[in-house]
């Protein structure tokens, strides 16, 4: 179920900085009868609209078969060994993976949670044409990219995709169209 169906389901508007809380009423919502099933989850990008996404990268790229991969260590879905290479981030050290684009839908480990396993948080071609981000506390995946990559993803069928600026908000009271639900956390 596409954000933009959710949102018309409930009278909630889609766009660009929609939150998911915005567009339901709640952050603790775990369904909608007839609608959809468990929230979107956060931190992973699923392995269909990874590859989906990475189809689309590859032709953006002079270096499909060299690309790479991070995992934050803390998601608990990691543990790679002491000599693997590492992307200090702050507060947020990731393993880091090489390989071809056809590794983006790789998913690392598997819980009830996430019974397929967790996807990169950040991945990149080689020549660094564009990077696709995916942050452990967010439902939403950010592609930083050239604008004739960006508007190919924005008009792909295959993906609901919106435009993001530099200076968008992503905190769950960023939505200021749809009517603000209480805090996630309850505070």
């Amino acid at each position: 179920m596409r954000w933009a169906g959710v949102a018309a389901a409930n009278g909630t508007t889609a766009h660009p900085v929609m939150e998911w809380g915005s567009i339901v009423g709640d952050w603790h919502t775990s369904e909608q009868e007839g609608l959809w099933h468990d929230s979107p989850v956060r931190g992973s990008l699923p392995a269909r609209t990874t590859r989906a996404l990475a189809d689309i990268l590859r032709r953006f790229t002079a270096t499909p078969d060299h690309c790479w991969f991070a995992h934050w260590e803390g998601s608990g879905y990691i543990t790679a060994p002491s000599n693997y290479p590492r992307l200090p981030m702050p507060s947020r050290a990731m393993a880091l993976f090489s390989g071809s684009i056809d590794l983006a839908d790789t998913q690392f480990g598997a819980d009830k949670q996430f019974p397929g396993g967790m996807s990169a948080h950040l991945w990149w071609p080689g020549d660094h044409a564009w990077c696709v981000a995916t942050d452990i506390d967010l439902m939403t995946t950010y592609l930083g990219a050239s604008p004739e990559c960006v508007d190919t993803v924005l008009t792909d069928d295959a993906l609901e995709a919106l435009p993001a600026t530099p200076d968008q908000r992503i905190t769950w009271d960023s939505d200021t169209i749809n009517p603000l639900p209480s805090s996630p956390s309850g505070l």
